[in-house]
């Protein structure tokens, strides 16, 4: 029975693997022969109220599509970025891709940065065969809707449930925290798939939520909440959400007395964090992200040092993400048997350690990236330290 249901379990992984790699009749989008250019897709958040993290990440795709045009590009073929700003809305995001897959025939489409604006995109993209990737969108069912593989869906980060798995476990490991508290957003699947995740294995581990209380997406006043949960006995405060509701609950905290570690997740990461929260009040806080520039990995310190010399700033993780997000797409690029979406797609599925700022990825058979994850320590709003797990 047990070599029965061991094959049974094979045959299903390598069924899903075939329906997530798999291509089927339509030949999608095509290079033509005689083009000197590979049309590319930019659609990112660049207004609105994320544009911060889309900024951020076209910030990135950009310097590296310039350093792969100034190589010589894929097969003597530059890259060529049709950008649009889908202005942090979901609807404009569906809007643009079918625009750009249908109309402007990009081979690929990178972004948006969020997970369901990402999301929006997606039926497009296995109607169309074209390959859609996004180096943050982070939910869970981002590549895998209904117990299906999103054919032509595409991440090169890990998704919320590592993150709040990942939290979790450093908040009762390395902080040895017994009991926690988490103010999430009521209205975010971010927040609510990271509350889950993080609930379930810190409880698991014999910890004990002592209080969980909600807020909406426009909240600013968060002083009656925290009130609440002052005085429960909690060693942690777990906040699974963005930085603009993180900054403020964060200041309002430590503006009450709460000086207990605050811990999220990539959502706090953004430079906008400090002027809401004031530095003074960003001592004792953690977060999961995918990369650090405390990192000496010489690939990291490389990219450090060129994007300051594009940029003239210190790069975030969102810069990173876009930077191995193009640089994840024009690998798979080079290895085509021809320069047409459905080729495209079968070499993304094809991708194994590939060498990345954010850490060595490979794709596994849900079209996930597997790697480590990154738990960044602030004081005084700045990094004060990092460590890789996984």
């Amino acid at each position: 029975m047990k070599k029965l249901f061991s094959f049974f379990c094979a045959a299903l992984l390598a069924g899903s693997m075939l329906t997530g790699c798999g291509s089927s009749g339509q030949s999608g989008n095509k290079v033509a022969d005689n083009a000197s250019t590979i049309k590319v897709g930019l659609s990112y958040e660049l207004s609105g109220g994320v544009a911060t993290y889309g900024q951020s990440s076209v910030d990135g795709v950009k310097l590296a599509i310039k350093e792969i045009n100034e190589a010589g590009g894929i097969n003597g073929k530059t890259i060529e970025l049709v950008e649009y700003d889908t202005k942090s809305d979901e609807a404009e995001a569906t809007t643009l891709g079918k625009k750009l897959m249908g109309q402007d025939k990009v081979i690929a489409i990178l972004g948006p940065a969020t997970s369901g604006a990402f999301k929006a995109e997606i039926p497009d993209a296995n109607n169309y065969k074209v390959p859609v990737i996004s180096g943050s969108a982070t939910a869970d069912d981002v590549t895998v809707a209904n117990g299906k593989v999103q054919e032509y869906a595409f991440r090169i980060c890990f998704s919320d449930s590592y993150q709040g798995t990942t939290m979790a476990t450093f908040a009762a490991e390395k902080l040895g925290a017994a009991k926690a508290v988490i103010l999430k957003d009521s209205t975010s699947d971010y927040a609510l798939g990271l509350a889950k995740n993080f609930t379930s294995t810190f409880t698991a581990a014999g910890g004990e939520i002592v209080a969980e209380e909600s807020y909406t997406t426009n909240d600013k006043d968060f002083n009656a909440i925290l009130t609440k949960v002052k005085d429960k006995g909690a060693d942690v405060i777990f906040i699974p959400g963005y930085y603009q509701q993180a900054g403020l609950i964060i200041k309002q905290a430590r503006d009450l007395g709460i000086d207990l570690p605050i811990l999220g997740a990539d959502g706090f990461d953004s430079p906008d964090l400090v002027g809401l929260a004031g530095a003074e009040n960003l001592n004792d806080i953690y977060f999961s992200n995918h990369y650090s520039s405390l990192d000496q990995d010489p690939m990291v310190q490389d990219f450090i040092a060129a994007f300051k010399a594009e940029y003239g700033r210190e790069p975030d993780a969102f810069n990173a993400l876009g930077y191995d997000e193009a640089k994840f797409l024009c690998d798979a690029l080079s290895r085509t048997e021809k320069l047409d979406s459905v080729s495209l797609q079968k070499a993304l599925c094809e991708t194994t350690d590939f060498k990345a700022v954010t850490g060595t990825l490979s794709v596994d058979e849900n079209h996930n990236a597997v790697k480590a994850i990154v738990v960044i320590k602030l004081e005084n709003g700045v990094q004060a330290s990092s460590e890789k797990i996984g």
